[in-house]
């Protein structure tokens, strides 16, 4: 695992549009409401264990509003993330089950969610990177700290990002392209 002074680096992952397949209806992205319409990203697969491989924690995180709003049932969700905990090579998963009206800190943009998986994890948020397809995301990846990669979408035209991407090889690529560098810096200096 890629340590410094005992805290470890980590990829966050949107849930829904990276890991999962979501339909884009203009502006506004449709999630999987029911188990049965849920679908597993299987293209995400190799990318995942490559992160996994080169060491790093693969955290998700998820805003599901419709949890307070009364039309997804947290059964639902749970089977999602087991779906999800099976396919993917994932340390942990991440939500947040309000909506944007109850202005909660763990609701992206806000950074609550990242905050919690940093202090769980021992993670060095400097060197940890967010992988997504919305505005949001990159939002609360500043916030936190960490770096924004985001796959080019019609929901990650706005606000704050480091890097966009044509999609989730390239983020992969960049990552590794970021990270690898001060890694070899940092092991040669020791």
């Amino acid at each position: 695992m890629l340590k410094r002074y005992g805290m470890k680096a980590a990829i966050f992952f949107e849930r829904d549009g990276v890991l999962n397949e979501a339909k884009i209806d203009g502006r506004h992205q449709r999630v999987p409401l029911l188990f049965e319409d849920f679908k597993v990203n299987t293209s995400a697969i190799p990318y995942l264990k490559k992160l996994k491989e080169a060491g790093f924690l693969l955290i998700a995180t998820t805003n599901q509003p419709a949890i307070a709003g009364g039309t997804l049932c947290r059964r639902e969700v749970d089977l999602m993330h087991k779906l999800l905990e099976r396919a993917f090579p994932l340390d942990d998963i991440f939500m947040c089950p309000h909506s944007e009206e109850d202005n909660c800190r763990c609701h992206k943009p806000e950074s609550g969610m990242f905050t919690e998986a940093a202090f769980k994890w021992h993670l060095d948020m400097d060197r940890s990177f967010v992988i997504s397809d919305k505005w949001s995301d990159a939002a609360a990846a500043h916030m936190a700290g960490c770096t924004s990669v985001l796959l080019k979408s019609p929901l990650s035209d706005t606000g704050h990002h480091d890097f966009v991407v044509k999609d989730l090889d390239a983020a992969v690529t960049k990552i590794l392209d970021l990270f690898v560098p001060c890694e070899s810096k940092l092991l040669e200096a020791v």
